[in-house]
């Protein structure tokens, strides 16, 4: 734990939602099951391996005593999640986390959940990518977004805060797009959206019908069983962009999955979409930085003929 340690003891106060050790990326050998998270003010420590419980004990007295530096007289705020087996076990470690409880990110609020689940309703390695659509909604105000697997929305929340005109989420979860409503209220943003609990793959005919878009964003699960498999129903995604995206429009194409790296995304757009011009793989945020890129959070950006 050695590494996690010396971050612990080294880690600023957070103010918004973020990594603080990120052990996953191989950096740090020995550490790989191992990550932690700041979703103020409450803290996620995630491994996916057991954890001894004086092990524990070590991680919360550290925990507690740079807490009381950069926050005296706050109370400590921990979960711990385990994530090995068949089973997802989290524990309110110390403290209490509020309800609801919502976080920040660059002045938006997001509503999370770090108690239920294995995701928390803000995937935090996706910053950079939120961050590039605000840039690119403000730069063509009045612009049309279709969020695919919209999941709770946050990309969604920053293109109509940042200036685009309209948005149309698609998601398998009616809970996750209620989240999402949420979301937009909690930013003064719920006009312009729309929310539709529908199966994306029995869904083009009504999605084509409302384009064409500016942007396409897709954020699939790498596998989600019965849902989407990216090795089986990506390439089905991707054939379907030349027709949903407007000339010149773009495409932000997502992939968490180690075992696929960025040229399984490129031969499929290559086969599938050739007409779309390569422009760029966003960075991912620097607390995510990973011994091998092509492990690491692929998102690939495109652009449609103009």
């Amino acid at each position: 734990m050695f590494a996690l340690l010396n971050a612990l003891r080294a880690m600023p106060r957070p103010t918004e939602a973020q990594r603080v050790f990120h052990g996953r990326g191989g950096l740090h050998p020995g550490h790989e099951a191992w990550a932690f998270d700041a979703y103020p003010p409450v803290f996620v420590f995630t491994s996916f391996e057991p954890v001894a419980e004086e092990a524990l004990a070590v991680l919360h007295g550290v925990l507690a005593e740079r807490w009381a530096q950069i926050a005296p007289g706050e109370p400590l705020n921990w979960v711990y999640q385990a994530r090995h087996g068949v089973r997802t076990e989290t524990r309110l470690m110390a403290g209490s986390v509020p309800e609801p409880h919502t976080v920040a990110e660059d002045g938006l609020q997001f509503l999370v959940h770090v108690l239920k689940g294995q995701n928390h309703g803000l995937f935090l390695d996706m910053a950079e990518g939120r961050r590039w659509v605000r840039r690119w909604a403000q730069a063509q105000p009045g612009g049309k977004v279709l969020n695919l697997f919209a999941y709770t929305c946050a990309f969604s929340v920053v293109a109509r805060q940042a200036g685009a005109a309209q948005v149309v989420n698609i998601d398998m979860a009616g809970g996750a797009l209620a989240t999402g409503q949420r979301n937009h209220a909690l930013n003064g943003v719920s006009s312009g959206v729309s929310f539709l609990a529908h199966d994306l793959f029995t869904s083009w005919g009504k999605l084509t019908r409302s384009g064409p878009y500016d942007l396409v964003v897709a954020d699939p699960p790498s596998y989600q069983k019965g849902s989407f498999v990216a090795t089986k129903d990506y390439a089905r995604v991707i054939r379907r962009l030349p027709a949903l995206l407007a000339p010149g429009g773009h495409a932000l194409l997502c992939l968490n999955a180690p075992e696929l790296g960025p040229a399984f995304l490129q031969d499929l757009v290559q086969a599938e979409a050739p007409e779309l011009q390569w422009v760029q793989r966003l960075g991912n945020p620097a607390a995510f930085a990973d011994v091998s890129e092509d492990r690491a959070l692929k998102v690939l950006l495109y652009r449609a003929p103009a």
